[in-house]
């Protein structure tokens, strides 16, 4: 049966069914990547391990990374499954799935090493629901509104992405000052209702090939390749014998060439094997090719700005107006709601309008404004001016708006109706993977800084405070990095850097000082910024090269139905009214 009868018959109410469902899964799914990055502090204090003592550094990497790593590696492969067994059932699964990890999430019963362990795992069984969830919502969206209206659903829905991950900061810091374990808890009376509503009101308006088979070496070739990649890259960030970062560490580049050759491999393989996972086919369309690379230099000069704003507001300029650095990771997520603001004024206003006019125009002021954004960024002195800083972070979300949503919208339009599952995985993976990589770049660029400048601005700070010179020598030569996650879990950087039984050997004054809110954002901020303006003119060349590959994507493209391909400008309105009739209500 096709697409279109199909639609007709669960009713023409059944699109806004749809995109309720997805919506929801988007918000729970985008809220749960970001709750931890806030609440990690109370979680590790619950589960009673220190995540700076050099010899559990390693969980705290897994408790902000591995999710993004898990589903950034699983997108194309479920994606491509949900095409051949559908992806109303695998969207389904995916609730189901992410709802267990929430919930083992809850209940974990070990402490120290072994709870994090737990965690960790748990966290990558919520990441394969994630991973589902993510692969097919905009599949189910684009099967169930009509062309015209696609725009508009998909900036609804990307709205949800954008509010999820700003409320994740926010609930994460409330629920975490109660109690860690509600930080989970949260989100399972939502993935219960979730699931029972996907079950009982989704339905399948993709026709299912079952016919075709799995590509087993191709599902294989690409998860371990871009797996090890990603693991190089993010012990990348840690440091190496002396080095400050971990890029000289055999085990990160053997980790990096390894996975690059396999992921290599695989792109001969797609290239050979009947059924591919990865559709390349699917490039051939330029709306395709140009969202995907867009989307991906977008997300790689995106991915690490969340991370960094948030340690400039904690470590630096929160503390310097006032507030305790355990007050820090909440007040940081208060402090970046006008980005989402941005995002929610012109999301779904892009999205109506890409559905006129297409994509280009709008996705391509969104990149000029996301360079505009970037430099302006690179203005503000450590101790900036909040109004502007609000203003910035509003522009970057309307930036993020007026390109993102048109961007999904053309990309999924390009592709024929039972390769939709495929393409949204593609489209999602490359954006995880961008993300994921971008914060290792961000932060090494940031703590490569650091290392330059921070040794002697510390040992020099440390000494006039009050520190013996061996003391204040060792510790201004410690990890960077050390610091900067200090800062970013909310612990009093000084306090973690300091060994007590020296800093109990000075007076109450130096102690007052060195533990004060101003002495370590005052250390930092310099060779802070230096790195951080780096990062920032590499993110704004970035999204300029996105700009310029955005200018040749052409006239707004649909892939038809039927089995002839269509555009927009190249047909009479009547005969697209014909097309899609079945879908218009």
């Amino acid at each position: 049966m096709s697409q279109s009868s199909n639609s007709q018959a669960i009713g023409p109410r059944y699109k806004w069914i749809a995109l309720s469902n997805t919506t929801l899964g988007v918000l729970m799914a985008t809220i749960n990547s970001n709750i931890v990055l806030i609440s990690l502090p109370a979680i590790f204090d619950g589960i009673g391990i220190n995540p700076l003592d050099p010899s559990q550094t390693n969980y705290l990497l897994w408790m902000l990374l591995g999710y993004m790593v898990v589903m950034a590696t699983l997108l194309v492969t479920f994606g491509r499954i949900s095409d051949m067994f559908g992806r109303v059932r695998m969207y389904n699964l995916g609730f189901a799935v992410f709802t267990v990890g929430s919930i083992l999430l809850f209940l974990t019963p070990g402490t120290g090493d072994t709870a994090a362990l737990e965690m960790i795992i748990f966290r990558i069984i919520q990441a394969i629901g994630g991973s589902f969830l993510f692969a097919n919502s905009t599949a189910i969206l684009t099967d169930a509104f009509p062309a015209r209206q696609r725009g508009m659903a998909m900036g609804i829905n990307q709205v949800a992405a954008i509010v999820g991950s700003i409320l994740g900061l926010i609930l994460g810091g409330v629920l975490a000052a109660v109690n860690w374990r509600l930080v989970f808890l949260v989100s399972v009376p939502f993935g219960i209702f979730g699931t029972v509503w996907a079950y009982m009101k989704l339905r399948e308006t993709a026709q299912v090939n079952r016919n075709q088979k799995i590509d087993w070496l191709g599902n294989i070739t690409f998860f371990v390749g871009l797996i090890v990649l990603l693991l190089g890259l993010t012990y990348g960030i840690e440091p190496y014998g002396d080095a400050a970062t971990g890029w000289g560490n055999p085990f990160v580049i053997g980790a990096i060439v390894f996975g690059l050759l396999l992921l290599i491999a695989f792109v001969f393989i797609e290239l050979r094997v009947p059924d591919p996972m990865f559709r390349l086919s699917l490039f051939k369309y330029r709306a395709f090719s140009i969202g995907i690379f867009s989307n991906f230099l977008s997300s790689l000069a995106r991915g690490g700005l969340q991370f960094m704003l948030i340690i400039w507001l904690q470590g630096i300029w929160l503390p310097l107006h006032g507030y305790s650095f355990e007050d820090t990771p909440l007040w940081a997520g208060i402090y970046m709601l006008p980005m989402m603001v941005g995002m929610i004024v012109v999301g779904p206003i892009s999205g109506l309008l890409s559905d006129r006019m297409g994509a280009k125009t709008l996705a391509t002021l969104g990149l000029l404004v996301q360079v505009l954004g970037f430099i302006l960024l690179t203005l503000l002195p450590a101790d900036f001016n909040y109004l502007w800083f609000a203003a910035l972070l509003a522009l970057m979300g309307l930036a993020q708006g007026l390109f993102s949503v048109p961007n999904t919208t053309a990309l999924m339009n390009s592709a024929p109706a039972n390769q939709r599952g495929a393409a949204a995985g593609m489209n999602s993976t490359s954006q995880n993977a961008a993300s994921v990589i971008s914060m290792a770049i961000f932060f090494s660029i940031v703590t490569l800084g650091l290392a330059a400048a921070l040794p002697t601005t510390l040992s020099t700070g440390l000494t006039q405070a009050g520190l013996p010179t061996a003391t204040a020598n060792q510790i201004a030569h410690l990890p960077p990095i050390a610091a900067l996650f200090g800062a970013f879990l909310g612990y009093n950087p000084m306090a973690t850097l300091i060994p007590a039984p020296v800093l109990h050997q000075l007076s109450a004054a130096s102690q007052a000082n060195l533990l004060g809110k101003t002495f370590f954002p005052n250390l930092i901020s310099s060779p802070f910024m230096v790195g951080l303006h780096a990062a920032f003119y590499i993110s704004a060349g970035l999204c300029l090269i996105a700009m310029i590959s955005s200018l040749m994507r052409g006239k707004q493209f649909i892939h038809g139905e039927s089995e002839d391909d269509i555009t927009i400008e190249a047909q009479p309105k009547k005969a697209i009214l014909a097309q899609h009739g079945a879908n218009q209500t």
